[in-house]
């Protein structure tokens, strides 16, 4: 049995948005750019809404991770809060978009990242996930 053609084509169209708000951050602190939390949910945001999926990505990209989980520093938020406040070096993030199809099924895929002191973004559980995992019976 294998993993229905719906789901993989959701699943894809997350991976691009979590993929697409990983390398914006990347490329920013690479080049020294000032970037903010709703910039970084923004780039997850359009992704998924260019692919017809908009309307069904209902919570924020991502929120800062701290001693408490979710921490009191910048989220990647453009929907809940507007985050507008710096991402910062020495900080953690999730990236976790999400699609959300109301009496069929949802997907998110979450990685964590950590901004080093010196801009590297450095993302939790390498290799990061690109395939749909079927757990099946």
């Amino acid at each position: 049995t294998s993993v229905p053609e719906k789901y993989v084509k959701v699943w894809d169209i997350v991976k691009g948005a979590r993929d697409a708000a990983l390398e914006f951050t990347r490329k920013s602190f690479a080049e020294k750019k000032t970037i903010r939390g709703y910039e970084v949910d923004e780039i997850a945001r359009k992704y998924i809404s260019e692919r017809g999926y908009g309307d069904y990505f209902l919570h924020r990209t991502g929120h800062n991770i701290g001693r408490e989980v979710h921490g009191n520093g910048t989220h990647m938020d453009g929907l809940e809060t507007y985050d507008d406040r710096k991402v910062l070096t020495r900080t953690s993030n999730s990236i976790e978009p999400g699609i959300y199809l109301m009496g069929e099924f949802g997907v998110r895929s979450e990685i964590d990242v950590y901004i080093t002191y010196g801009g590297k973004v450095v993302t939790t559980g390498e290799p990061i996930q690109q395939d749909v995992v079927a757990i099946l019976k």
